[in-house]
């Protein structure tokens, strides 16, 4: 069925998409992490640790093509997120089993995201009526019908859902290491955005540790009451003060704001800053693609989950199927154990940056197979994977889908895709493509075409 447009009136999509949804945005996070399944797929499968921001972009991001696009793109988030999840199912330590494709434990994720949007309204001092918040809730679930879950597993209507809230507090929530982690710790040590690298490591810290005071100050503030009498947690006069004034004045900024201003769009990203090129570059490069790429939890060591988030990542974009996504992984795998047997000398299991850069150049420069062995099997699958129309090269938007977001800047990846495409046809060949990557890791100095695959250097 066709999309309920959001007309004239109220719509839950129109608010979804408005800039101060930033200010739920913490408390949605909290909420979520509050359920135990969702908190063990996190502890096991998620590397939000390591990038927070990639986890809340990836939260919106969804948000927003679930909510914004067209019935033909709902259906591919809706389709994607199934495979993302497919393998996000354990045990937990105290032997409970889960499943995040568990309906009632989707519906609650789901729900709090209407939650959020419907709390920013009533905190803001603009709450929906009664006849309104039945209209957007009717929006809500003609959206969430693509998930296609059992009846029952959603209050019927918009007048249940405090209800639904009160019982999910009081019955099914912890308050559990990820929820205590998120609202309490994680802003304390938060990387610091790409956007704001200018402010160099002085000034995020002392930015972050502001920030974290008032996320943690406004997101006690702004939970449900029922959670906060739950477990314990106190809204003070300072934090309600708080909460009003920015809710408040939120809500005044926007509605004087042009729409294209008021609502959220893609913004270009910050390009990174050249390095002055060396007489021997590999080693910038190398230390460049273990920041960048291989460290994806942000720890400083490689390990075999990193190698599993990074397979996730390369399907998150992608529509495959379940024997491709299947391919890719098993391929990445592969790639772990040459890197655990060529690079931990130590035996503890993990890679650090030292053993990544000395292994990679030594076995570079002794062994002409040397990536032939781990690398490049795994970028034959990518580079498979990536090739949606299997006309066997990739043309810019299939390698967009691949190497496109916000850790390259989209000038940057047009230039590395037209470095690549070494005859100038307009698409790259699997050999054009792993011939770049081996220049990447073997090439001395900064002119070939494959040192430029993040970024000029």
């Amino acid at each position: 069925m066709p999309l309920p447009p959001p007309g004239p009136g109220v719509s839950f999509r129109r608010d979804l998409s408005e800039w101060r949804v930033a200010l739920v945005a913490w408390r949605l996070l909290v909420l979520q992490a509050s359920h135990p399944v969702v908190s063990a797929g996190m502890t096991e499968h998620s590397t939000y640790r390591g990038h927070p921001w990639r986890r809340v972009e990836h939260t919106m991001g969804s948000g927003q093509q679930l909510f914004q696009a067209d019935e033909e793109a709902l259906h591919r988030e809706v389709g994607r997120l199934d495979r993302a999840h497919r393998r996000i199912r354990g045990t937990t330590p105290d032997g409970r089993p889960y499943d995040s494709h568990d309906p009632a434990t989707r519906a609650w994720v789901l729900l709090t995201l209407f939650e959020s949007v419907v709390a920013m309204r009533e905190l803001s001092g603009d709450p929906y009526t009664a006849t309104e918040l039945e209209a957007v809730y009717g929006e809500f679930t003609a959206v969430v019908a693509a998930f296609r879950l059992p009846e029952g597993a959603l209050p019927r209507t918009a007048a249940e859902l405090p209800g639904y809230f009160r019982t999910m507090a009081r019955e099914q929530l912890e308050f559990t290491d990820q929820a205590r982690h998120l609202l309490y710790e994680m802003l304390h040590e938060a990387p610091c955005p790409r956007r704001l690298h200018w402010l160099g490591p002085a000034g995020w810290r002392l930015l972050r540790a502001v920030a974290a005071r008032v996320v943690t100050t406004l997101t006690v503030a702004d939970l449900p009451a029922v959670y906060r009498e739950r477990f314990g947690l106190v809204r003070t006069r300072r934090a309600a003060l708080l909460s009003r004034l920015l809710h408040h004045g939120g809500r005044a900024l926007m509605t004087r704001l042009p729409e294209q201003r008021r609502y959220r769009f893609r913004r270009p990203v910050v390009p990174p800053r050249r390095r002055p090129p060396r007489e021997d570059t590999r080693p910038p490069r190398l230390d460049r693609f273990f920041d960048q790429v291989l460290d994806q939890t942000g720890d400083g060591y490689v390990t075999a989950h990193d190698l599993q988030a990074m397979a996730h990542n390369v399907c998150w974009q992608l529509e495959l199927t379940e024997e491709a996504e299947d391919r890719v992984r098993a391929a990445f795998e592969d790639w772990w154990g040459q890197l655990r047997a060529t690079m931990d000398t130590d035996g503890d299991g993990r890679i650090d940056r030292a053993e990544f850069v000395a292994a990679t150049l030594a076995g570079c420069d002794r062994d002409p197979e040397y990536l032939e062995r781990g690398l490049l099997p795994a970028l034959r699958a990518v580079f498979a994977a990536a090739d949606t129309d299997g006309s066997g090269t990739l043309d810019a938007d299939e390698y967009r889908a691949v190497f496109g977001g916000r850790r390259v800047h989209p000038a940057e990846l047009s230039h590395g895709f037209r470095q690549l495409d070494v005859d100038g046809d307009g698409v790259i060949t699997e050999v054009e493509f792993l011939r770049g990557f081996t220049e990447y890791f073997t090439a001395r100095g900064p002119s070939t075409a494959g040192t430029h695959l993040l970024g000029r250097p």
